[in-house]
């Protein structure tokens, strides 16, 4: 106990020792040094006396003897003495002077080879070997000072920070499964990142450069092939995933009771560009299919308008354009319902354009303020109405984008068991915009042909998903039982807030089951740093003050992965967390490694990579002819529905009269 008395106890004892110490090396002076104290005088006859039966004994037989006994008194009174501590004592300035103590107090006894007289030698003698004797004290004494915690040796609480990962691999006919090193404590152990279940939608979250697409997306892809999933892929960067996908299914193909074809949509080059309609009047049941498609394809537009959902400027030109995509689709059974011709028939003169879309009677409640507008001679406000869509889809008004829209060599239904497909659709970085509005209307119509029930198992790879405008709530909320998997890649929850508004982008985030994130920053750190939880970390801490250290260790909960770890993962370093199956649950849901790649296995595998097919040989001509032949559909359209009208006294209330043939009245 921790007591006044025991602690006074305690130092006599050690004074004791060390005085015994003194006492005993001050023997060994005068007896192994009598000559020279005779010299000086300093032997009187009783001291002769005590001398004679000291030196008899055992102990000064030997100079070593007792030179060696005083030393261990004096290592003895160090042990037991407590000193003040002190952090600015440093280790090696012990260590000198012990060794330099050791040194002199054992090297002292050279000095009798030396040829000197017999005072001088024993001077010499006695000075080196008290000197030695005292640094060693000094040493000794500095060592108990010595605070012997090393504290600061896991500066970045990374030891402290790991934890049990999975390591078993679990794998089943859906699975990803992607290999991985992790540490816990100070050892690297193996482990796997089991995505069982793929249909519960994954998010990989990375800023540039983390490896998103090196280390996951690639396997994803090869993964999928491998098991026979059916496929879409958006390929921001195309053809970098287009490449992978096509010489997977080269290699996989026999995973296919049906092998599934493969198609590509590019815009640049058209050679080697499958041609699509995104309005296939088959797959367009009612109007509510014309409203998706114009909402989807103006707001990918206009991407500010994605905030203002609901103002009277926004809805506006999505009406419009909802009832000229389902005029056409009522129109000799959607013969012209392609974007293309909706982008022209809305550039027609009003006098012509609200009397022949009049002619369809459910498109009349969206056509109605419009043609009020006009009729009161509102020329402002209807121009705003709609001038905002004609302005946006103007930008779309290319041959190139008019001959891959209006044609009809495949459907966008992926995952039909009968006709399977692969689907790769490429951007460009360099017309984000453009061609990102246009991939949406294809996202959009695709997604919900693909949820449908008693469809293949299919994937959807969205590389870079915020440069197109896909809302994903409903599938990834409802696509599992229809065995669509699901793979989400963003940069951060920053950028997808920034296109998607706030609301719309916190869906998407909290939706999937699974997240793989590398580095990344800001609020998506903090945010994914709460959802992969808490772990007890050991705490420990010192206390210093005159007489004693404390040392406290405790326990407390906090974050396994913190955002500042996040922020600081290095490329191919992943964390995250994995949903399990009812039948094979799994404990160690969350993960922090490193995923396993060969970079010279990769380079050799792409060296052989078999290029992209060439569909077909196309002409400047044959882009041009078709991008003519659609604006004279259009015109066709207009003129001989404008005669209809005229001839259907039924319908002749549609048409305006010029004030000039009103006799200068009104219209």
């Amino acid at each position: 106990m921790q007591t006044g008395e025991n602690e006074q106890g305690l130092r006599a004892i050690i004074d004791f020792v060390r005085k015994g110490s003194v006492v005993l090396l001050g023997l060994h002076y005068y007896i192994f040094c009598y000559k020279a104290f005779l010299i000086w005088g300093l032997v009187p006859d009783l001291v002769k006396r005590v001398l004679f039966n000291i030196a008899s004994s055992g102990l000064f037989s030997r100079p070593y003897y007792s030179k060696l006994a005083a030393l261990g008194l004096l290592a003895l009174s160090l042990i037991g003495s407590k000193g003040k501590k002190d952090e600015k004592i440093q280790v090696s300035a012990i260590i000198t002077f012990l060794l330099s103590g050791l040194l002199l107090y054992g090297g002292s006894a050279l000095l009798f080879y030396l040829d000197l007289d017999v005072a001088p030698l024993a001077t010499s003698y006695i000075i080196v070997t008290s000197l030695g004797y005292i640094l060693v004290l000094t040493g000794g004494a500095r060592l108990s000072r010595l605070i012997k915690l090393q504290l600061a040796k896991d500066i970045f609480n990374e030891v402290n920070e790991t934890f049990p990962q999975q390591e078993e691999l679990i794998e089943n006919e859906y699975s990803v499964n992607l290999p991985g090193r992790y540490r816990l404590k100070n050892k690297v152990r193996p482990m796997w990142i089991n995505i069982q279940n793929c249909f519960r939608g994954t998010l990989l979250c990375g800023s540039a450069g983390a490896g998103k697409t090196f280390f996951v997306v690639r396997s994803w892809i090869q993964q999928n092939i491998s098991k026979g999933y059916t496929m879409f892929l958006y390929d921001f960067k195309y053809d970098d995933l287009t490449k992978i996908a096509y010489n997977a299914l080269l290699k996989y193909k026999s995973a296919y009771k049906i092998p599934p074809k493969f198609y590509v949509i590019n815009f640049d080059d058209l050679s080697r560009s499958h041609r699509c309609n995104p309005l296939d009047p088959d797959m367009m049941e009612d109007i509510t299919d014309a409203a998706e498609a114009a909402r989807t394809i103006l707001l990918g537009l206009n991407r500010d308008w994605v905030r203002k959902t609901g103002d009277f400027f926004v809805e506006s030109p999505i009406n419009f354009l909802t009832a000229v995509i389902w005029f056409l689709r009522k129109y000799q059974d959607g013969r012209y319902c392609t974007l293309p011709h909706a982008i022209e028939l809305m550039s027609m003169p009003y006098d012509d354009l609200f009397p022949v879309l009049g002619t369809e009677s459910t498109t009349e409640a969206l056509l109605n303020p419009f043609i009020s507008a006009y009729l009161n001679r509102a020329t402002e406000q209807l121009e705003g109405q709609i001038a905002s869509a004609k302005i946006g889809l103007a930008r779309l008004s290319s041959p190139q984008l008019y001959y891959v829209l209006s044609g009809d060599e495949f459907t966008l239904d992926v995952n039909n068991p009968k006709e399977p497909k692969i689907v790769a659709m490429g951007n460009n970085p360099l017309k984000i915009q453009i061609y990102g509005a246009v991939l949406s209307l294809y996202i959009t119509r695709m997604l919900k042909l693909v949820n449908r029930k008693n469809q293949q198992k299919c994937s959807l790879i969205f590389d870079e998903y915020p440069t197109i405008y896909a809302p994903l709530d409903t599938l990834l909320a409802t696509a599992r039982s229809n065995l669509v998997s699901t793979l989400i890649a963003v940069q951060s929850t920053e950028q997808l807030r920034k296109d998607y508004g706030k609301d719309q982008a916190d869906v998407i985030v909290n939706l999937p089951g699974n997240i793989i994130c590398g580095q990344t920053f800001g609020d998506t750190a903090k945010v994914l740093s709460e959802r992969f939880g808490k772990i007890v970390q050991t705490r420990e801490s010192v206390s210093i003050n005159r007489t004693d250290t404390s040392v406290s260790h405790n326990t407390q909960l906090d974050y396994a992965v913190t955002p500042s770890k996040i922020s600081s993962l290095s490329s191919g370093e992943f964390v995250g967390m994995v949903a399990d199956n009812p039948s094979t649950p799994v404990k160690l849901k969350t993960f922090h490694c490193h995923i396993i790649n060969d970079p010279a296995a990769i380079k050799a595998e792409e060296d052989n990579y078999k290029p992209l097919p060439k569909i077909r040989d196309i002409s400047v001509l044959e882009i041009q002819n078709n991008y003519i032949q659609i604006k004279n559909d259009i015109a066709l359209l207009i003129e001989s529905e404008i005669e209809r009208i005229r001839q259907d006294p039924n319908l002749a209330h549609l048409l305006f009269v010029k004030p000039d043939e009103a006799g200068g009245g009104g219209v």
